[in-house]
């Protein structure tokens, strides 16, 4: 199934419980805008590359777009399209003045140079500018690009408008970025597990927990949960599955991807095959890396209580349908992973004050933001009778459609 498609299902699901009419539902669904445009990019050696980049600017009924911007060989148009509509109700789901917009260039990022990088993503804004901006759309960083290439987008649309950081988020400390971004999503994953435990009933040292995936997102998560006392049992990443069932000592997993740039040559665990971790004998699986990875294939063999989206998009919606019937509790990424905007709506409320907050602002911020949404998304499940990734559509659904309706477009 397609990413949009996946997404669509989900929409429709919600829309259902609210009776929405079928003109209205394309409305919400339809994208603003979508931009594709050719990337000329001029490699070390002197020959030139052509790439193609996607913008998509799905809905700014609630406020400006606000979406990250993706390096990966898979990016097209349906997978950018589909994480648009995700960004419109996440933002609506956690109630910040955003619409959603998603951004990507289909590329191998690891096979380019710094310079190349530097190159392909000036040039990138080079055909975006026009369409960005501070009270417009927002990027921000994604999978496989980072806070340097947030300063060199900035630094290039600088050049066409003037100085104005809000024009971007994600960006390095020292260029007017937020203290907290860069551990922010894996950061509302831990706390939004100890909240969903609590919900459950149980107790974060008896809560055997997995995370796929170790990159940004699942090491921050890893280290807020180790802190809080949950013994995680297995991580993976590219490499495989490294497996302890008596609990990983995760301050020594950091330093060794620190050192190493991958868990590879971990072996303090019992080294798995990746797909293994899915399946392991836990109460808690973290899905930290790339979508469609719960799917029916492999729905029905989680042993997992609860599933708590870090990646966007990681459960499909037959295996949506089998966790439910085998009562697994999921967290959707339109709450779960919504961590990350929340601290970009910090920055850019910081850059557009020209005031800098304290880490304990940003973190005390997000706790509360955080925990209002999940709050309103757990009730919105109890009273309607419905599980949460479908309460957060309705909840976001809402928000949208009456911004839209306030708004005139629908009288």
């Amino acid at each position: 199934m397609k990413a949009s498609k996946a997404t669509e299902f989900y929409f429709d699901k919600a829309a259902d419980e609210l009776s929405l009419p079928d003109w209205l539902r394309k409305l919400l669904m339809t994208s603003k805008r979508e931009v594709t445009l050719q990337i000329v990019c001029e490699m070390d050696d002197g020959h030139v590359e052509t790439f193609l980049g996607y913008r998509v600017q799905h809905d700014n009924s609630r406020g400006p777009m606000k979406g990250g911007l993706r390096y990966h060989p898979d990016v097209d148009v349906d997978a950018v399209r589909s994480l648009a509509s995700l960004m419109t109700w996440k933002t609506a789901v956690v109630n910040i003045p955003y619409g959603g917009a998603k951004g990507g260039v289909c590329v191998d990022p690891t096979a380019l140079s710094r310079k190349e990088l530097e190159r392909l993503t000036r040039s990138f804004v080079d055909g975006i500018h026009d369409i960005i901006g501070p009270d417009t759309d927002i990027p921000a960083p994604d999978m496989g690009t980072s806070h340097e290439v947030m300063a060199w987008i900035r630094n290039q649309w600088e050049k066409y408008h003037g100085f104005n950081p809000a024009v971007i988020t994600g960006k390095p400390v020292e260029e007017y970025g937020a203290k907290g971004r860069e551990e922010a999503t894996g950061r509302g994953v831990g706390i939004l597990a100890v909240k969903s435990l609590k919900r459950m009933g149980i107790k974060t040292k008896d809560c055997r927990t997995a995370i796929q995936g170790f990159g940004n997102v699942g090491s921050h998560a890893a280290k807020f949960l180790w802190e809080a006392e949950f013994p995680i049992v297995a991580v993976s990443d590219i490499t495989g599955c490294y497996y302890n069932p008596n609990g990983l000592d995760i301050p020594a997993v950091l330093r060794h991807t620190l050192a190493n740039g991958s868990l590879a040559g971990y072996d303090q665990a019992e080294f798995l095959p990746g797909d293994d971790l899915l399946t392991l004998d836990v109460d808690l699986i973290i899905p930290a890396a790339l979508g469609g990875v719960i799917h029916e294939g492999n729905a029905d063999k989680l042993k997992a209580k609860l599933i708590i989206e870090a990646a966007n998009g990681p459960t499909l919606p037959a295996a949506d349908d089998i966790l439910a019937s085998n009562g697994v509790i999921v967290l959707p990424d339109i709450l779960a992973n919504a961590g990350g905007v929340t601290v970009s709506y910090f920055e850019w409320v910081q850059n557009r004050q020209h005031y800098r907050w304290s880490l304990d602002r940003v973190r005390q911020e997000l706790d509360r933001t955080l925990s209002d949404a999940f709050e309103q998304v757990w009730q919105e499940s109890v009273s309607r009778q419905v599980n949460l990734r479908s309460a957060a559509f309705i909840l976001a659904i809402t928000r949208v459609m009456r911004a839209t309706e306030l708004g005139g477009l629908t009288s």
